[in-house]
């Protein structure tokens, strides 16, 4: 045997890098995103370790980005998953019909095992696909509402309203709410629709106007009747008017006004528990890359401060907010101990080494 054959066989049995058959396989079935879509190819590719998983944002007037979502994010998560859930009266065990699989990505699929859900997929991404369903006994349905008033729309012109599932309970999703669409809901028997707010970066924030975390802020615009959601000391990038919803009389969100910010708001760093200003800028640069949010670290940066102080505005101008954590900065202080974390426990391929 060759010296190289002998050195090849003995990478086989005890080479330490894994074999590409020995890397772990994440599948859009383990995503729970296994469902037909118009608007994607499968693709597979290397997903960071450090990440749980990565999807894509869902809009429809631009390309969609990247989102990667840090396994310290899930366990909040699933808490808004399960609390949506409760509050939209689907019972645990239930199963879940969603017309756009990557909504799933929304909650993340650990929401749904947590509360014991079965989420499937309409067969096709199509009207009549979410019509023949709702025919065969779906009652809990999660979709775009224009999508949904357009099959009860569909049912009622065909004279198939009566063969829908009484009780049927629309939560509606990923757009602002059709005004339409609740008043097909009022033309059947114990209907009900829900309006489910928020994004592919930062999960359900918003149900029927009423926050789902503990750490939304809402930043006025000047001049303009419209306010700035911000969730954990960063901007989603929406706005809306205060009041109230439409569906709830105690929600005071109007997320079916939602419209995209004229500026888009930065946040910048004052304050923070870590114990180093680099690893500020390194967090702040991953919350770029990952969530595309901008976030600056001043230079009068404090390290070692007892909680995270941050303030929020234009690019250029004065800030229009500040905020204070633990409970306001959440979410940004997790994507710091992500940082952290990562920092302490980096998974690096030794074959891909950038120079200091």
């Amino acid at each position: 045997m060759s010296i190289g054959a002998e050195l090849r066989r003995a990478l086989l049995e005890f080479g330490t890098g894994p074999l590409l058959s020995e890397m772990p396989h994440r599948t859009l079935a383990d995503k729970g995103i296994a469902g037909p879509t118009a608007a994607h190819v499968i693709e597979e590719l290397h997903t960071p370790l450090n990440l749980a998983y990565v999807t894509f944002t869902t809009g429809t007037t631009a390309f969609q980005t990247p989102v990667g979502v840090t396994w310290q994010e899930l366990p909040d998560r699933v808490a808004v998953g399960i609390q949506a859930f409760e509050r939209c009266g689907i019972p645990q065990g239930a199963e879940l019909l969603v017309t756009y699989p990557p909504l799933v990505n929304v909650f993340s699929m650990q929401a749904l095992e947590a509360y014991g859900l079965k989420a499937r997929f309409i067969l096709r991404p199509s009207r009549d696909a979410l019509l023949a369903e709702l025919c065969c006994g779906a009652r809990f349905v999660v979709g775009e509402s224009s999508f949904l008033r357009a099959a009860l729309q569909d049912a009622r012109k065909l004279g198939l309203s009566h063969n829908l599932t009484e009780n049927l309970v629309l939560i509606a999703a990923g757009t602002p709410l059709d005004p339409e669409l609740p008043e097909e809901v009022d033309k059947l028997p114990g209907a009900q629709v829900h309006d489910l707010y928020g994004c592919q970066e930062f999960g359900w924030l918003v149900l029927d106007g009423v926050p789902l975390r503990s750490d939304i802020t809402l930043c006025a615009e000047p001049e303009e009747d419209r306010w700035h959601l911000l969730v954990g000391g960063l901007p989603t990038g929406d706005c809306f008017r205060r009041g109230v919803h439409p569906l709830n009389p105690k929600g005071f969100i109007c997320t079916n006004t939602k419209v995209r910010s004229l500026v888009e708001l930065e946040t910048t760093l004052l304050a923070g528990e870590v114990s180093s200003r680099e690893t500020a800028y390194r967090a702040a640069r991953t919350i770029l890359r990952i969530k595309s949010r901008i976030v600056r670290v001043s230079n009068d940066y404090v390290c070692k401060a007892e909680k995270t102080r941050l303030s929020v505005g234009p690019p250029s101008g004065p800030p229009l907010l500040a905020l204070d954590g633990p409970k306001a900065t959440r979410l940004l202080d997790t994507l710091v101990q992500a940082q952290k974390q990562y920092q302490g426990q980096a998974k690096n391929d030794p074959v891909w080494r950038k120079p200091c």
